[in-house]
């Protein structure tokens, strides 16, 4: 049985998806390949993440 998606959950996700796709976009900005449209991906996911992180401190 699945657990459940919460917020913390979703941030770490996040989190984990853009720091590899900043990182691969990165490398694709180097090599040939579409760097820029993964690397801005990747950097958004990053922001998102951070934002829910801010948004749901406890106060």
């Amino acid at each position: 049985m699945a657990r459940p998606l919460t917020r913390r959950t979703v941030t770490r996700s996040l989190a984990a998806a853009g720091a590899v796709l900043a990182l691969c976009g990165a490398v694709m900005w180097v090599l040939p390949g579409p760097g820029l449209p993964v690397l801005l991906a990747g950097i958004t996911c990053l922001a998102v993440a951070g934002a829910v992180r801010l948004i749901d401190r406890p106060r």
